[in-house]
């Protein structure tokens, strides 16, 4: 009845998720341990009463699938996990860059109909999103703070998260913004699982254009596409800001 209209549905999904400081994100984290959710590799306990600090970065701003509009009839309804957060693969989403701010949702809806209905994919082939004003955007659905299997990077989508920039940077120069909203968010996402954005990783391979399957292949934790995968993407001119992202990602973490 009309009465009833008001009430939210199951745990309503909000449109944006605030930007939280270091503190706010470290309580969070917290919080989450004494609900006995499995904690982050990162919050090792380091003694009896003492708890070591977790490396990681306060959370961004994030525009959720809500917030951009996702139509959620298009995907999967189930949701795929992998294990740890291991590693970040940058990407670009070669769509262009003369799109505004405001038009951002719009080509996100574009690249995520693209994925679904011309590809087959079970839902947008990346965790997350950065558009030229430095604005991070929910990916593929099953929560920003899980391991969310991706579908980003061929042969290396177990164990890592999929960030793309919303544009084409293989001779257009990637807006600071942009880097700036990378290293914020690898610096919280990458901190969830205790991974250092300035480190290496061992990953194995799932089978590549450039490492057969099985093959363990040493990369950085923060990688472009082109690091597992023989492609232009991430642009060069993004790729060649990942070192920048890296160390301003670290030192978000308190590294």
């Amino acid at each position: 009845g009309a009465e009833n209209a008001a009430l939210p549905g199951p745990r309503a999904e909000p449109a944006v998720l605030p930007e939280l400081t270091r503190e706010e994100t470290l309580a969070e984290l917290e919080a989450a341990r004494t609900a006995g959710e499995p904690a982050p590799a990162a919050q090792a306990v380091a003694g009896p009463e003492q708890r070591a600090q977790p490396y990681v970065g306060p959370r961004p701003k994030i525009v959720t699938r809500k917030g951009w509009g996702a139509d959620e009839s298009l995907r999967d309804k189930s949701f795929a996990y992998t294990g740890t957060v291991k590693a970040a693969f940058v990407h670009h989403s070669a769509t262009g860059n003369n799109y505004t701010c405001a038009e951002a949702p719009s080509v996100i809806r574009g690249i995520y109909r693209y994925h679904t209905k011309s590809s087959g994919w079970r839902d947008l082939g990346y965790n997350f999103m950065v558009d030229k004003c430095g604005t991070v955007y929910e990916g593929r659905a099953g929560g920003v703070d899980k391991a969310v299997l991706g579908a980003h990077t061929l042969g290396f989508n177990s164990n890592s998260t999929g960030i793309a920039v919303l544009g084409s940077f293989s001779s257009a120069k990637p807006p600071k913004a942009a880097v700036d909203a990378v290293a914020k968010l690898t610096a919280w996402k990458l901190g969830l699982s205790g991974a250092n954005p300035k480190g290496k990783v061992t990953l194995t391979s799932g089978g590549s254009n450039l490492y057969a399957k099985g093959r363990k292949v040493s990369l950085h934790v923060i990688s472009g596409h082109r690091d597992g995968y023989s492609t232009e993407c991430p642009g060069t001119r993004l790729y060649g800001q990942l070192g920048a992202a890296r160390s301003a990602s670290a030192k978000l973490q308190g590294r």
